[in-house]
C-alpha cells in the first residue's frame, strides 16, 4: 500500500507556517519602509536584520540540541510559535530603536526555539522516500503565507497609508491564531539522549563528530548564507529602480507565490533524483537573478527575475533540509539542523551587515553582481560533493 505523504501532523504544521507567514510577511515587505521613517540607515537596517538572524541562527542550535536531548520536540514548537506571536506587535508599541531591536530579537528568537523540533517532527512523519516532498509541502504552505501576508498588508495600506505602526499591530492576530493550532499537534517522542540541558555552544562539537558527508554539506551551506544576504537589500533594489510601494509588494508576492507552486513539485524531484542537483540548479539561479537585476528597466524583466527567484527558493530551501535528514540519524536531526542553521545565520550577520556597507560604499550594482559571482564559486564547490 502507498504510504501517505501529508498525513496530520505534517498538515497542521503546514498550516501553523503558514498562518504564522502571514503575520510575518504582513510586515516584511514594508519593513525596510518602516524601519528608514523611524531613522534607521540602510547599513542599520542590514544590522539589525543580521542580529536578529544570528540571534535565531544560534538558537536553533541550542534548542535544536535540547530537543534532542530531552527526546520531545511539541514544547519547543508551541512556546517558539507563542514567543514569536507576541513580540512582532511588540516593534509598534516604541519607536525607540533599542526597543525595535530588542522586539525584533525576540522574534527572530522564537523561530529559533521552534525551527529544530519542528522540522525534526516533519522528518519523523516521513519515510526516506518522501522526505523531500514533506518539506516541500511545508514549504509551500509557508510561503502561500508569505503571500498572503504582503496582500493583506496591501489591502490595509490601502484603506490607512502610512499606517505602518496600526499594521505591525493587526499582524497579531494570525500569529496568536497560529499558537492556538499547536496545541492539536500531537508529541513525536524519539529516545532521549545522555547529557541533560546542553550549554549554550555545545552543537557546534557536532560538526566534527558527525558523518564527513554532513560535515562537507554544512560548510557547503554555510558559504552560501555568506554571501546570501536578507531579502530586505531586493526590495530597496526595486525602491532605487523607481517602482512605487504598491508594485514592490506586488512583485515580493509574485515570488512567494511562484515558490509555493514549485516547492513541493521540487521536493518530488529530490525524491527522486536526490537533493544534490535540485539544489545546485538552485544556486545557479540565484546567480542569474542577482546578475538580471542589475540591468532590469522593464515590468516584464522584474517577472522573469522574481517568478526565477520563487524558483531558487523552491529548489534550495527544503531540499537542503531533506538532504541534512538522509545524512543524520533522526535522533540527532535537531541538533543537525539547529546547527546548520545557527551557522547559516551568523554567516547571514556578516552577509547583511557587509551588504549594507558596500551598498554605501560601491553602490548597489557591484553589490548585486559581487553577490552573483561569489554564488558561482559556491555552486562549484557544492557539484563536489557526493549525491
Amino acid at each position: 500500500m502507498r504510504p501517505r505523504i501529508i498525513t496530520r501532523t505534517v498538515l497542521l504544521l503546514g498550516l501553523v507556517s503558514l498562518l504564522t507567514d502571514v503575520a510575518s510577511e504582513m510586515l516584511y515587505p514594508v519593513m525596510p519602509l518602516y524601519l528608514e521613517s523611524i531613522g534607521f540607515s540602510v547599513a542599520g537596517i542590514g544590522l539589525l536584520e543580521g542580529a536578529a538572524s544570528a540571534t535565531a541562527g544560534l538558537s536553533k542550535g541550542y534548542f535544536g540540541q535540547w530537543s534532542d536531548r530531552l527526546g520531545r520536540r511539541l514544547p519547543f514548537v508551541q512556546i517558539g510559535y507563542g514567543i514569536s506571536a507576541v513580540a512582532k506587535p511588540l516593534m509598534a508599541v516604541f519607536i525607540a530603536p533599542w526597543w525595535v531591536f530588542l522586539a525584533r530579537t525576540a522574534e527572530r528568537l522564537g523561530k529559533g526555539i521552534r525551527t529544530g523540533g519542528r522540522d525534526a517532527m516533519l522528518s519523523g512523519a516521513a519515510t526516506p522516500a518522501t522526505r523531500a516532498r514533506v518539506f516541500g509541502f511545508h514549504r509551500a504552505m509557508d510561503t502561500t503565507g508569505a503571500a498572503l501576508g504582503p496582500l493583506l498588508a496591501l489591502a490595509f495600506l490601502w484603506f490607512f497609508p502610512g499606517q505602518y505602526r496600526w499594521l505591525f499591530i493587526a499582524s497579531a492576530l494570525p500569529g496568536l491564531l497560529a499558537v492556538v493550532a499547536t496545541l492539536l499537534l500531537k508529541e513525536q517522542r524519539v529516545p532521549p539522549q545522555e547529557g541533560g540541558r546542553p550549554g549554550l555552544l555545545e552543537f557546534a562539537r557536532y560538526v566534527r563528530a558527525a558523518d564527513p558527508a554532513y560535515r562537507r554539506l554544512c560548510w557547503g551551506l554555510i558559504s552560501f548564507a555568506l554571501i546570501n544576504s536578507s531579502d530586505l537589500f531586493l526590495l530597496l533594489m526595486l525602491k532605487q529602480a523607481g517602482l512605487s510601494d504598491t508594485a514592490l509588494i506586488g512583485w515580493y508576492v509574485f515570488y512567494n507565490l511562484v515558490y509555493a507552486v514549485l516547492a513541493y513539485p521540487f521536493g518530488g524531484l529530490a525524491d527522486r533524483w536526490g537533493p544534490k542537483p535540485v539544489y545546485l540548479g538552485g544556486l545557479l539561479v540565484f546567480a542569474g537573478v542577482y546578475l538580471g537585476l542589475t540591468q532590469a528597466v522593464a515590468w516584464w524583466h522584474f517577472g522573469i527575475l522574481f517568478a526565477a527567484y520563487g524558483l531558487y527558493a523552491a529548489a534550495t530551501e527544503g531540499v537542503a533540509k531533506a538532504w541534512i535528514s538522509k545524512l543524520v540519524p533522526q535522533r540527532d536531526l535537531g541538533t543537525a539542523i539547529g546547527t546548520v542553521s545557527a551557522g547559516e545565520s551568523l554567516a547571514t550577520l556578516v552577509a547583511s551587515t557587509a551588504a549594507g556597507v558596500a551598498w554605501l560604499t560601491f553602490g548597489a550594482e557591484a553589490l548585486f553582481i559581487g553577490t552573483a559571482v561569489l554564488s558561482l564559486l559556491v555552486a562549484g564547490y557544492v557539484s563536489r560533493l557526493a549525491g
